[in-house]
């Protein structure tokens, strides 16, 4: 265990990523750096991107500012950020770390996202225990192959991607300090947790190679164990000794108990072989009902009193690191601390451990069948049988997985601790709404069928819908993946531009069907250039965002960050006299620079076949947290909310989706409309292309219009709305209680 935060940041910087001759990061050292746009560009979009947002005031007051800042403190701020990128791997990352370790508010909520994973079709499957097994066996072939160098790099479209953040996906832990939270990532981490009704347990699952020590068979043995053991507690004790709870407390005040926790040395062992594990694997005792359910559940577990005493899945819970989730039905899915890994990187992983699950399943049919990773089983595992003619004389030592528990010492002032977080997240789950809607009326196939960017499609309908129900439009949010560039996270596409507002207000009017297509084409080109920009590294919110956390060290007259355990950057130097600022430029406190860095819509779209649902919470509070995910066949959206009309807003989505493929279909009926059949000389009723018979009555209207079902309010007749307001192994292997386990 690191006990220095200088030295946490060596290790990271010396250890945690492989070399980049393995094939996982052979392009590591051919990636670009994210570029630093020109200062004048950066104004010019932040600029446009303000334009819907504010009335004229407003915008030529932001206008002045930008001027003034273009004119004076700006080319200082840029000067400077190109002098401090020169000898670092990205210019935004330690702006970036510093901006989510220093968030002091509980991380469920408003910062972890979560996936549900379409359900496995395997039939033993359909299971918890048997679940959650393959899900483990999986993750273990991921992680071996991801240490081995064997996992196949990312790439878009034949370009390579960084796989810098992989190596903070396993092994890793936020840890929360009284100067704001830092992170450890172990990268010799070879066990995992198990949360069952709050209570932990551990075992190990690798050996030194990172080959698994365990099949599949025997993980879910332990796992028995594990439940067996949980279950005999009664539902009165669960909630006042389930330790994850801290987790989703402030982070000062978790900071403080945590101080309290590891002051017993017992205690602290515990806490460390938390802080070591691959990840926490949370099994559940309940089954949700419904979707909202569901998503609650992954998002930030669920409430539910039973004598006053929390039982819910909110106590089963640690926030702190990667959480494979698993219900009592077997539903499961993923919930992951956001600081070092962006949605695209888990993605990655949940869809792979989501593929090998099924792969295993044909090996078990084919043994000759392939399988997506190359992790045999350890020599060290209790069931490992060499190969015929290759047997050991001396046969490798067998390292011990039985599951043990945790058990903590608590003090009266933990016991408080605990009982009072769970308190405050069980107002936090009362305080927020989760919905979903699983679209099932059309997807990406009819979308691209009428020449439209299945993203900007969508974009449009939360614009669309938003405007639909509350007559105004608000600053919207979806991020762009710059990992084709080196340690790139992300850019903000801020989708509100002049083109998809016009669109908002085209198609809540009288204009016609073409009218209402042309505009919405227009808005989806505007919003695929803009994404294409902002995965360029071409954005504006990165840039100034930099310029602003500069600005502030300068007036701190502090040029050095804090450790975060992640970065490990030379140190600044201070600018120059000419380069220096006495006061924060005007840009940063006219009110537009609040307004674009309040999301009142936070929209990002995380789609893969492995995927059922994806979300995360609201970013505002009067706004909404949308994950989304566009199939083949349909669009899954999950919104989330604090006391806003969260399934009305979904309802009004719907309307809308339905409204907009009625008009297309109008659109392309009359375009490819059947020309009247006609009578010949011998009175035979004819097709008029291609001159057969047609058999049966004449009727002009033969050919029913179909129409499209629209359940709620249809605006097509709802008059101008536009005219409507606008608001503005393991050192551990003594710890625990070994608990009752039948032999292999």
């Amino acid at each position: 265990m690191l006990n220095s935060q200088t030295k946490m940041a060596d290790v990271v910087a010396k250890n945690v990523t492989p070399k980049a001759v393995n094939k996982t990061m052979a392009y590591q050292d051919k990636l670009p750096r994210l570029p630093i746009p020109s200062l004048e560009d950066t104004c010019k979009r932040y600029l446009r991107a303000l334009e819907a947002l504010q009335d004229e005031k407003e915008h030529a007051a932001t206008k002045a500012a930008v001027e003034e800042f273009l004119a004076n403190d700006g080319p200082k701020l840029h000067e400077a950020l190109l002098e401090y990128s020169r000898d670092r791997d990205s210019y935004i990352e330690e702006f970036w770390y510093e901006s989510y370790l220093s968030h002091s508010d509980p991380v469920v909520l408003a910062l972890n996202p979560f996936f549900v994973l379409e359900n496995d079709p395997t039939p033993d499957r359909g299971t918890q225990l048997p679940r959650a097994a393959s899900l483990i066996i999986s993750s273990l072939g991921f992680i071996h192959d991801y240490r081995a160098g064997l996992l196949e790099p990312d790439t878009v479209r034949g370009t390579p991607l960084c796989m810098d953040q992989y190596s903070r996906l396993f092994g890793t832990s936020r840890i929360p300090t009284d100067r704001g939270c830092r992170m450890e990532v172990h990268s010799e981490s070879r066990h995992v947790v198990v949360l069952r009704r709050g209570q932990f347990y551990w075992f190990d699952v690798l050996d030194e190679n990172n080959l698994p020590l365990l099949t599949e068979r025997e993980i879910q043995r332990n796992l028995q164990a594990i439940v067996n053991d949980a279950d005999k507690i009664p539902s009165s004790e669960v909630a006042r000794g389930s330790i994850g709870v801290l987790s989703t407390e402030n982070r000062k005040i978790w900071s403080g108990l945590r101080q309290m926790l590891s002051a017993d040395k017992h205690n602290k062992s515990c806490i460390d072989i938390v802080d070591n594990a691959l990840f926490v694997v949370c099994l559940d005792d309940t089954s949700p009902q419904n979707l909202a359910d569901l998503c609650h559940n992954f998002l930030c577990g669920t409430y539910n009193l039973e004598g006053g005493e929390q039982v819910g899945t909110c106590t089963n819970r640690w926030y702190d690191k990667l959480q494979i989730i698993v219900c009592a039905d077997g539903a499961a899915g993923i919930n992951f601390e956001h600081t070092g890994v962006d949605g695209h990187t888990v993605l990655r992983f949940a869809a792979d451990i989501f593929t090998e699950g099924l792969m295993l399943l044909a090996r078990s049919i084919n043994p000759s069948a392939p399988t997506l990773f190359h992790a045999k089983l350890s020599p060290h595992a209790r069931s490992y049988k060499p190969p015929r003619g290759h047997e050991q004389a001396h046969k490798p030592e067998k390292i011990d997985t039985t599951p043990k528990k945790l058990e903590w010492n608590l003090t009266p002032a933990l016991r408080a601790g605990v009982r009072f977080a769970e308190t405050r997240i069980s107002d936090l789950i009362c305080q927020n709404d989760c919905q979903a809607l699983e679209f099932k009326g059309y997807g990406k196939n009819f979308i691209t069928s009428h020449g439209f960017s299945p993203d900007a499609f969508v974009q449009m309908a939360f614009q669309a819908a938003y405007f639909g129900l509350y007559g105004r439009i608000e600053c919207t949010y979806e991020p762009a993946m710059t990992k084709a560039f080196l340690h790139g996270r992300t850019e903000a596409i801020r989708t509100v531009q002049p083109e998809s507002v016009n669109f908002t207000k085209v198609f809540y009017s009288d204009a016609t069907a073409s009218q209402k297509i042309a505009a919405l084409k227009n808005a989806c080109d505007r919003h695929v250039k803009l994404t294409r920009e902002c995965s360029q590294g071409m954005g504006q919110d990165r840039h100034l965002y930099a310029l602003y956390c500069l600005a502030q060290r300068q007036l701190r007259n502090k040029y050095d960050s804090e450790p975060n355990g992640i970065t490990s950057s030379p140190p600044s130097p201070p600018p120059e006299p000419a380069r220096r600022i006495t006061k924060l430029p005007s840009i940063f406190t006219d009110p537009g620079y609040a307004t674009i860095g309040t999301s009142i819509l936070s929209t990002s779209n995380c789609g893969n076949p492995a995927l059922r649902l994806f979300g995360f919470g609201p970013v505002a509070a009067d706004g909404y947290g949308i994950g989304y995910i566009i199939k083949d066949d349909g669009i899954s959206v999950c919104a989330s909310s604090k006391h806003l009309q969260t399934r009305r807003f979904l309802d009004t989505l719907k309307g809308y989706l339905l409204d907009v493929q009625r008009v297309l279909v109008q659109l392309h009926r009359s375009a490819n409309e059947r020309p009247a059949p006609f009578v010949d000389h011998l009175g035979i009723l004819r097709d008029s292309k291609t001159g057969r018979p047609i058999h049966g009555a004449s009727d002009e209207s033969s050919e029913d219009d179909e129409e499209v079902a629209m359940p709620g309010y249809s605006f097509f007749d709802s008059g101008e709305v536009a005219k409507l307001g606008r608001k503005k192994k393991s050192p551990f292997a003594d710890i625990g209680k070994v608990i009752p386990f039948p032999e292999y």
